[in-house]
């Protein structure tokens, strides 16, 4: 038999790496459920770019609110999102949002029996977008809270951080996982110049229509979004924004009473 060895200790506030001996003594008040997807990113990150974000930025958060003794469970990762206009792509996986429904209900029920009356979704893909479905199990838990984190928008003026600001395998996704996963990441030469066409109506470009991308008409290389100048420095600079805010929300969460939850 294999000794267990002591230096990658399990984290107390990452579920899959716990034993029902911890978790039966530890009194949670919050579930994480990071959510991604299964995607091609241009030529030089992995298909697991969105996943691998969301593991890493729901850790980095919970951490630090156990830190502050805020007792956060973080779930395994949904990897799979919807990519309804990239089927075309291979092993690019779609989840449809009426599966995402039933997924994400399943897993409030679950919660809500056992106690655990918090649960926040942490989304990384543009893709998904849990609001409706949110709204809909809501009217059957009630004293049950749930909301959704997209985090890429929780520092969202890019141009702070970064000179291009496509949204898909750019400058911004690449920097992050120069910081996070450096040896996932091709050199930037082998990079696609992720040159992207939009929608021809006036509406679209005012902001004010919305219509999905057919993703091979609109990019060679599956980026949108120039990443020649990312920097692993501009990960870190980014994340160092983004993970403080949502620690600072569970905190907050944390001490919120789910049937006290408006103020005037």
């Amino acid at each position: 038999m294999t000794e267990r060895s002591d230096k990658n200790p399990p984290r107390p506030y990452i579920l899959n790496e716990n034993n029902w001996k911890s978790v039966k003594e530890t009194n949670y008040s919050i579930a994480m459920l990071p959510w991604g997807a299964t995607e091609a990113h241009n030529y030089h990150l992995p298909y697991g770019t969105d996943n691998i974000q969301c593991d890493y930025i729901a850790a980095e958060a919970a951490k630090k609110a156990w830190e502050e003794n805020v007792k956060v469970a973080v779930l395994p990762t949904v990897p799979y999102g919807v990519n309804t206009q990239q089927l075309d792509i291979k092993l690019t996986i779609n989840m449809n949002p009426s599966t995402q429904a039933f997924v994400l209900r399943d897993i409030v029920d679950s919660l809500n029996g056992q106690g655990i009356k918090k649960l926040i979704v942490l989304n990384g893909h543009g893709g998904n977008d849990f609001r409706q479905m949110i709204r809909e199990i809501k009217a059957d838990y009630p004293g049950f809270f749930i909301g959704t984190i997209n985090w890429y928008l929780v520092e969202g003026d890019w141009k702070k951080y970064f000179e291009d600001t496509g949204d898909h395998a750019g400058e911004m996704e690449t920097s992050i996982m120069m910081h996070i996963a450096p040896d996932w990441v091709l050199p930037l030469k082998e990079a696609g110049d992720g040159a992207s066409k939009k929608l021809k109506f006036h509406g679209r470009h005012e902001g004010w229509l919305w219509a999905p991308r057919e993703w091979t008409k609109v990019s060679r290389d599956t980026g949108i979004g120039n990443p020649s100048k990312s920097s692993e420095e501009k990960g870190k600079n980014y994340l160092g924004k983004i993970i403080p805010k949502i620690t600072e929300f569970l905190i907050e969460l944390d001490k919120t009473d789910p049937e006290d939850l408006y103020i005037d």
